[in-house]
């Protein structure tokens, strides 16, 4: 070979080993930079998810208590029963198991027989096993000598004990133990804890190896909550509900909430009609579950959607409605709190007003007029012309500013999921004259009833507007306290001074204004009717009502105020003073006693009060006719025995004064029927229990004013009951002119 040739060889092995150098080492760095930076996470997960299964363990969520500690909704242990086909090594290991959890959990063998021939180590057969089906597959196992192939594994079930007590407060939770409305919704982070975690090694067929290859990772319990809800509250709240919603045939549910009205504090949030949360996907009305069963099948998976959607909505945060009446109120706060108005500005009513030239007459609910009337009064009246001329002093600009501070133009930020905006009638509140008097008497715009009782209690407390809550603290799942909700005031709407002036006049109207159905005889109720019309929502031909009522008490030094309000009621009464009026009253009797508020009775009162039956049994005649006497109560005898061996109504009842107690003095009794009270006045009232022999309890408003009717009665007409028995009477006004 020739020098030449040798050279040029060199030369080019030179250039090619350049090439190298500076365009292939390159080519492979950024190779390796790519695989390894780059792309070095996704290959790392890629490389995971071929060797490893990862498979999640619910954690146990959190209790949900009410402010006492009672537990309202809480997990309880459940199973989830798993195959290890890897462990399955024989055809008869495979057909025992199989055959048995055929017949413990009613699964066709055929699958199980092809899930056990996976190539896994872990296999879901069923979920959400309760404890008797674990306790029979423990047994098989243990019957069977079972250590490998079938294995059980803890999962949690959400229960809510008391059904559905405050269903749309607590929401409900999902197939993964997931909250999907109400609390468990909104505090899903809190109360959902972490998952803990199964990961399984795989070989290179993918094959799950054995557990000695499995790794388990616990997981952490979620926090718990105490809520602010009283069990005793919510549950007299939802039993005046379900009664109001049966006496006034009420179409389309109701609602009532009660707040402290110094922390913002939700007490009570009532919907009925609601659902058990235990069985949240189920329809809860019978009526509504036979209609959809009856649509086309093409039909009905849209129908039970919405009828699901319907009962889980939380009417107290999530509907918009005329509050009517109820709003008037806050137009006197602005009134009072402008100087535009005062206790003894005077107003005329005539049954209409006409707001301005060339607008058409606008009426008041007394077709006649209340004539001339102070401010007091015109409140009292519930006058829609008296409140169209103060809210033409208080003007548009003025209006809205005192409407956004109440703090209607905002959501109130309740710690609950679905809460909505008000529906005003502009978005700058700007407003037309006629829009401004409708609005000055609660009507054409719409607002929750989570903001109209947050307003209401701004005016209980001196004018401050709090946030209203639902929760109170969090707690660790020892029990500790990691959290605490403090009150929190927004601001100051209106004056102390001003507050106080409307509380009087609220007062005033539940002693001898419309809102007399909620005088409640010892204690001192303020409060507002509210009836207002649901335009454009009513069927043809027809005008549907909203029936509300707001108030607080004592009104001296208010604790608790509460909003009740009934929806399209049916029944022969719609106004709020008839419907309303008297179920705030029945929650309010048994509240505010549970809450320590003590009565302070006037003397009128005081010559009313219920007198405490004493134990007369084992006395003489005569000494028993003496013990009554002496409590200003009646006796009728029964027997023809010295002593008294039974009577009634038993030791300890309360009966009003002048009532009648029934001695027995042998073994000899008698039983009567019980007539039909309601609809009577006091005198028939008396006349009635006193031809049959019972005794009568009258509850509800001052009894000499006049039209007062019977609006239920504790025991029904019908039912055969001991002479003497006492019957709670709860009276109404039936004044049909009233709001």
């Amino acid at each position: 070979m020739s020098k030449g040739v040798t050279i040029r060889m060199q030369r080019r092995s030179m250039i090619v080993l350049i090439i190298l150098v500076f365009i292939g080492f390159p080519l492979l760095a950024f190779r390796l930079i790519n695989l390894q930076i780059i792309q070095g996470e996704f290959l790392q997960k890629k490389a995971s998810e071929q060797q490893l299964t990862d498979t999640k363990i619910n954690s146990k969520r959190g209790t949900i208590f009410d402010r006492n500690m009672k537990p309202l909704a809480q997990s309880a242990s459940v199973w989830t029963v798993v195959l290890e086909p890897s462990y399955i090594d024989s055809d008869e290991k495979r057909e025992l198991i199989c055959s048995g959890m055929h017949e413990i959990l009613d699964i066709d063998k055929n699958k199980l027989i092809e899930l056990s021939k996976k190539r896994s180590c872990y296999t879901i057969i069923k979920k959400k096993v309760e404890s008797d089906i674990k306790d029979k597959i423990i047994e098989f196992k243990t019957k069977n000598k079972i250590t490998s192939g079938l294995r059980l594994i803890e999962d949690y079930k959400r229960y809510y004990p008391f059904k559905n007590f405050a269903a749309a407060v607590l929401g409900f939770t999902g197939a993964d133990s997931q909250g999907l409305a109400g609390v468990e919704a909104y505090y899903e982070k809190t109360l959902k804890g972490e998952p803990g975690r199964i990961l399984t090694a795989r070989n290179a067929l993918g094959t799950e190896m054995p557990f000695e290859y499995e790794q388990l990772v616990n997981p952490t319990p979620g926090c718990s909550l105490k809520l602010c809800i009283d069990e005793c509250i919510q549950r007299f709240m939802e039993k005046t509900l379900e009664e109001g919603i049966k006496t006034h045939k009420v179409k389309n549910r109701a609602t009532a909430i009660a707040m402290d009205v110094n922390t913002g504090e939700i007490l009570g949030m009532a919907v009925k009609g609601d659902f058990d949360p235990n069985e949240p996907f189920k329809i809860a009305n019978p009526e509504e579950e036979q209609r959809i069963s009856a649509l086309p099948e093409e039909e009905r998976a849209k129908a039970k959607n919405e009828a699901l959607s319907y009962q889980w909505r939380n009417k107290a945060i999530s509907d918009t409605y005329y509050p009517g009446s109820v709003f008037k109120m806050v137009t006197a706060s602005m009134g009072l709190e402008l100087d535009v108005v005062n206790e003894r500005s005077n107003f005329n009513c005539t049954g209409s007003i006409k707001p301005y030239e060339g607008a058409r007459p606008i009426g008041c609910h007394k077709r006649s007029g209340h004539g001339s009337q102070n401010f007091v009064e015109a409140l009292c009246h519930s006058c829609n012309p008296a409140f169209i001329t103060l809210g033409q002093r208080i003007g548009v600009e003025n209006f809205f500013k005192f409407y956004k501070s109440f703090g209607f133009h905002n959501k109130t930020g309740i710690d609950l999921p679905g809460e909505s905006s008000d529906l005003f009638f502009s978005a700058d509140g700007s407003m037309a004259l006629i829009d401004l008097c409708v609005a000055s008497m609660g009507q054409n715009f719409g607002v929750t009833p989570i903001q109209m009782i947050t307003a209401a209690a701004a005016i209980a407390n001196g004018g401050n507007i709090v946030q209203p809550h639902i929760v109170k603290e969090i707690l660790d799942e020892n029990g500790n306290i990691i959290k605490r909700i403090d009150p929190i005031i927004k601001r100051q709407v209106i004056s102390e001074k001003t507050a106080k002036r409307v509380t009087s006049m609220l007062y005033e109207n539940a002693v001898h204004g419309a809102a007399k159905n909620a005088y409640i005889p010892g204690y001192r109720v303020a409060g507002k009717t509210g009836t207002s019309e649901k335009i454009g929502l009513s069927a043809p031909g027809q005008k549907d009502y909203i029936s509300s009522f707001c108030g607080f008490a004592p009104a001296d030094d208010p604790k608790i105020a509460m909003l009740v309000f009934f929806d399209t009621p049916k029944g022969e009464q719609y106004y709020g003073s008839a419907v309303a009026a008297p179920a705030f009253a029945a929650a309010m009797q048994d509240i505010l006693p549970y809450m320590g508020i003590e009565k302070v009775y006037n003397e009128e009162e005081l010559e009313k009060i219920d007198t405490v039956v004493p134990d007369l049994v084992g006395k003489n005649i005569s000494e028993a006719k003496n013990a009554a006497a002496s409590l200003s109560l009646n006796t009728t005898i029964i027997g023809n025995g010295n002593a008294v061996t039974s009577q009634t109504p038993d030791a300890s009842s309360h009966i009003p004064k002048g009532g009648t107690i029934i001695l027995h003095t042998d073994s000899s009794s008698s039983n009567i029927k019980v007539p039909k009270f309601i609809g009577l006045s006091v005198s028939e009232v008396n006349s009635t229990a006193s031809a049959v022999g019972l005794n009568t309890k009258l509850s509800g408003l001052k009894l000499e004013e006049p039209d007062v009717k019977v609006s239920s009665q504790s025991i029904p007409e019908g039912t055969e009951v001991p002479v003497g028995t006492v019957i709670t009477l709860n009276f109404v006004h039936n004044d049909s002119s009233g709001e």
